[in-house]
Order: C-alpha cells, then structure tokens, then sequence
C-alpha cells in the first residue's frame, strides 16, 4: 500500500529492465565520479541507465543534485543546494569530448535560490560544449525558470539545437504532482522558444491518473504552441512517499497515442513505457 493507503499495483512484465553492461558503466560512472559532476540517469532513478550507460552516453545534470523543488513525481533530491561551481560548465564540456559523444543532453535541478534560475550556468554550459566539441549537437532540458522571458532568451540565444521542457502531466493533475511550476507557464515557456526557431520538446507521463481525452488536450495544447517533439512515458513511483502509480498503461495504448501524436503534426513522438526524455534525443535535432 502507498502512504494514502492506495493499492499499489503489480509491476507488469514489459517494464523489466536490462542490467548495464559491466564495462561502459565503469567508464562513464569514473568519469562523473573524477569529475564531480551529476548526470539524472543516478538522480532521477531513469529505467533507461543500463541501457544508455551501457553504450557509454548519459545525460548530465548541472547546478548541483539537489533540487530547491519538492515535485511529487520526482526522485531527485530536494532541499538548501551548495553553492554553484563555476568550473562545472568546463568540466562538462571536457567530459563530452572525453565520451566522444555527437550528441549531449544537458539538464539540471530547479535554483529557485538563485536570481537567475542558474540561467547563466546554463549559458556558460552551452558555449563551452560547443567550443571544445564543435560537432556536437546539443539538446537542454530545461526548468520554468519562473516563467522569466528574459531568462529563458538567455538559453534561447547560446543556440543549442533542442530545448526541452517537460510539462510532465496533463492539467488537472498540475498541481498535484509538480510542487511551483504551473501548466500555463510551461506552455508560454514552449511557446517562446517555439517562437525563435529552435526546436521545441516536451515529455508527460503516463499513469498519474490522467483520462484519455486529458493526454490528448495536452497533446493539442503543445501543437497550439508549435512544440515538435513529445514524448510519452510510463510513470514509475520512486518511493512510497511519491505520487502513486494509479495504472501501468499497456504498450499498445502507447502505441496508439504515438500515431496520435503524428496525426496532430507533431515531427517525432517517442511513446513507451520506458521512454524517458533523452530516448532518442540524437533524432530531434531533425525535427
């Protein structure tokens, strides 16, 4: 039973997940730990890390692992981060080139404490992966910043390929699930960089207690604000304390919402249980 003495249902045999292959784990979990550094495949307990560690990619996490946010879905810790090292941007640039990656995927925890929202981390992250790895594309997936246009122009303006934003669930779940953001500024925040012509990305979960007509208003919503890519995955409860899984959705349901999604014009949707936001980012840059 979860806290709120919901039955917590039985986990069904398509999410089983590959254990990381021995090696490429070892090279990519040295590398992070000599660097100090954070990627959301540990923080965010993603089903996809075997996986992607084991073919030596991961998805870095800057400003820290601790998150000034407390959302209900999300494993990462919350609470007073440390302060922000400056030298993080270099150190991610350096570990890019090191894995040989075409391809990086940068996010980060939520710095309310921060005047900026980190915003200038970010920045300085962005120019220092594409000056040390000039031929590498870049996708961001990035917080609400409080809704601050000026802020997220920042991003908009170091130019990486993607910027990402998850809206995470449909709207009346909202406010149940993420602890400050809020459905419409996520969207004003898709639709700005929509606007400048850099690719626009979202992601939701699946499981929440959303209905089906919900995920397909969302989905409208996003199209509404020109966002080009989606992905759709099944919600996994990190603890007892988190949201409650209300329903493993079944992969032809996932299926069908991913012919949906093209349907509405969307340029890609990734949709199965265990996609995450960085599944396949590599293609996105195509969108």
């Amino acid at each position: 039973m979860n806290k709120n003495n919901t039955p917590i249902p039985r986990k069904p045999e398509w999410l089983k997940i590959k254990i990381p292959k021995a090696q490429a784990n070892k090279h990519v979990n040295g590398l992070v730990i000599s660097q100090k550094l954070h990627t959301i495949c540990e923080s965010g307990n993603c089903p996809n890390a075997g996986d992607c560690w084991g073919r030596g990619t991961a998805t870095f996490m800057i400003l820290g692992d601790i998150c000034t946010r407390a959302c209900k879905f999300c494993n990462v810790k919350t609470g007073k981060p440390f302060p922000v090292d400056t030298d993080e941007p270099q150190k991610i640039a350096e570990s890019v080139q090191s894995l040989k990656l075409k391809h990086a995927v940068i996010t980060s925890v939520d710095r309310d404490d921060l005047p900026d929202g980190g915003a200038l981390i970010w920045v300085e992250t962005i120019k220092k992966i594409k000056a040390l790895n000039p031929n590498t594309t870049i996708e961001v997936l990035i917080p609400d910043f409080d809704g601050k246009p000026e802020l997220i122009q920042q991003i908009i303006d170091a130019k990486p390929e993607v910027i990402s934003h998850n809206l995470e669930t449909v709207k009346r779940l909202t406010p149940q699930v993420r602890s400050k953001a809020k459905y419409t500024t996520s969207l004003n925040v898709l639709k700005q960089i929509a606007d400048s012509g850099i690719v626009a990305k979202s992601g939701i979960m699946l499981g929440l207690g959303e209905m089906p007509d919900e995920i397909l208003e969302t989905m409208n919503d996003l199209r509404h604000v020109n966002c080009k890519v989606l992905t759709i995955g099944q919600y996994l409860q990190p603890t007892r304390n988190h949201h409650p899984v209300m329903e493993y959705i079944h992969p032809d349901v996932f299926t069908q919402y991913e012919k949906t999604g093209l349907e509405k014009g969307f340029s890609f949707v990734e949709s199965s249980p265990l996609v995450r936001s960085s599944y396949k980012a590599d293609r996105h840059v195509n969108a």
